[in-house]
């Protein structure tokens, strides 16, 4: 991550720390950072924050709609519906920087075509 975020920056290194240190598998262990999420109605910045992490440990779209099914009794039908508009919302942002950085790097190598 670039040096002018620090902010993000950091709390990727501290995703990464907890993730390390923690006792569970990193699976389980992502698979219990996003049930925290939706029981304190997190943003949807919070989700892209562990996006990443969350699917290089392996968990999928059903995971995490069994997690919603699996909370819900406990959380509430509000916020298990609040996190699945937020967690569509931040992959939506994901996939849309994925195409940005598919476009720029396309455009990059055309430019160096043509030179």
């Amino acid at each position: 991550m670039p040096d002018d975020q620090p902010v993000l920056t950091a709390l990727a290194e501290i995703t990464a720390v907890s993730v390390l240190r923690g006792t569970l598998p990193a699976r389980e262990h992502m698979l219990a950072r996003l049930a925290a999420l939706v029981a304190v109605d997190a943003p949807a910045a919070s989700y892209l924050m562990n996006a990443g992490t969350a699917a290089e440990s392996g968990v999928t779209i059903e995971d995490v709609q069994g997690l919603l099914i699996a909370i819900a009794p406990l959380v509430g039908t509000a916020r298990v519906v609040s996190a699945a508009d937020r967690i569509t919302q931040a992959l939506g942002f994901a996939i849309e920087l994925e195409i940005a950085q598919f476009e720029a790097e396309l455009a990059a190598e055309q430019a160096g075509d043509q030179d």
